[in-house]
């Protein structure tokens, strides 16, 4: 037995509850960036993934127009950070909706970093960062598809090994269904299969 669910016969407001309890775990981009008038804002969105590798892009969704959407609309460039376990605390609270003028970053007790190569500033606290330069904005429904070219990447050398960052030392939070959220449990290490070492049964169609 199953229940259907159709779009055109549930509230969106439900659909959309579905989607986000069946498409999980989701990670999280921590965008902060700056507004015109120089508020950094800080928040997190849970539609997160690579866009490209080369040249690597980043790609985060904003759904309707929000802060971060704006910032990045004017200025062109946005960082990503790192949400670790730790700071689940400190996540939740920058996804509070502050008006314009307050920054995330004081709300929240968070530290700025200066970045590299964008003028939006790092959170210090996180292990990981991507500063990022604007590449496309793409409107798809309600939503706008916010792509970034990868212009710097600075990771804290305590989540290293031989110059990788390990999974476990890294801690991230993710996103699931409702007020929900994720953290690593058990990690399992499995090669992908190579088509040349399938069991014997398997036969490719000549």
């Amino acid at each position: 037995m199953r229940t259907d669910f159709s779009p055109t016969d549930t509230s969106a407001r439900d659909f959309y509850r579905l989607l986000t309890a069946v498409v999980v775990p989701r990670p999280i981009a921590w965008v902060s960036s700056v507004s015109p008038e120089g508020v950094d804002n800080l928040a997190p969105h849970s539609f997160f993934t690579v866009a490209s590798t080369n040249p690597p892009i980043v790609q985060f969704t904003s759904v309707g127009e929000k802060d971060s959407l704006r910032n990045i609309t004017e200025s062109g460039e946005f960082v990503v950070n790192f949400a670790p376990a730790a700071l689940l605390e400190e996540v939740n609270a920058t996804g509070t909706n502050f008006p314009p003028d307050v920054s995330e970053f004081d709300a929240a007790g968070l530290t700025r970093e200066p970045s590299l190569t964008v003028g939006a500033p790092r959170v210090k606290e996180s292990p990981a960062v991507l500063e990022c330069r604007l590449h496309t904005l793409l409107p798809m429904g309600d939503s706008i598809l916010v792509f970034g070219e990868v212009t710097h990447a600075a990771v804290s050398d305590a989540v290293l090994e031989d110059g990788h960052p390990r999974i476990d030392l890294l801690e991230p939070l993710s996103r699931l269904g409702l007020d929900e959220w994720g953290t690593l449990g058990t990690i399992h290490d499995l090669n992908r299969i190579r088509l040349k070492d399938w069991p014997g049964h398997f036969r490719p169609k000549a």
